[in-house]
Formats: structure tokens, sequence, C-alpha cells
């Protein structure tokens, strides 16, 4: 983990590819202090991590962020309302790394959309 205590990993499972995971937001991590006073907001900066590091997991390998086509950050992730978040990644092997396309959301809200190239290092 990058960021120490961001998240705790509830739940974990891969299925041939098929990542689905559960985390959950420590809302009194430091990087929340600073990404907003007052209004905290998980960064996108951050998001990306996480998937990568599940990625990571998943894959039992380090890996690079070489490549996106398509990142949409489509709803405001609050740690102090919404610290709860399933993160979906479809992941596919190919000859430069994975390609993965992640969805993340909290209850029926759709937060993050991402499509990626992960090469490993």
């Amino acid at each position: 983990m990058l960021i120490k205590d961001l998240y705790t990993l509830t739940s974990f499972e891969n299925n041939d590819g098929a990542v689905t995971a559960q985390i959950h937001l420590n809302k009194d991590n430091n990087i929340f202090k600073g990404h907003f006073p007052g209004n905290p907001v998980m960064p996108g900066v951050c998001m990306i991590q996480i998937i990568k590091e599940l990625t990571e997991k998943a894959t039992e390998s380090s890996l690079f962020l070489s490549q996106t086509s398509n990142i949409k950050f489509m709803a405001i992730i609050n740690p102090n309302i919404t610290p709860d978040l399933n993160l979906n990644i479809s992941i596919t092997e190919t000859e430069d790394g994975f390609k993965i396309k992640n969805d993340s959301s909290f209850g029926d809200t759709l937060a993050l959309k991402m499509s990626a190239l992960f090469t490993k290092i």
C-alpha cells in the first residue's frame, strides 16, 4: 500500500481476471486533511493507485501504469459520507502487460470508470 492506512481491503475475489473488491476508506487519513480542509474528497490519483494495487494483487505482478484510454470521475467520494467502495476490475493479459477495465462505485452511484494498460516491472 503506497499510502499507509488510506483504506482497508474488506473483500477480494478474483475469478479468472474478474476482480470484485470492497474497500473501506479511513476518513482520518492525513490525505483528507489537505484535500480539502473541511470538505474531504478522495483524490482521483489515489483511486488510480488503489486500482493498480488491486490489479497487482490479482496478477501477482509489480505493475506500472503505462497508458490510459479512458478515465471518468463521475461522483465525488467523501470518506465521511461514503467510506465503503465497490471496485470491479476486468483484467486481460496481453503481450505488453494487463489491460484493465474498472468501475468503482458506492451504493448505486458510479464514481469512476477507467480503462488502462499496466505493464510489468
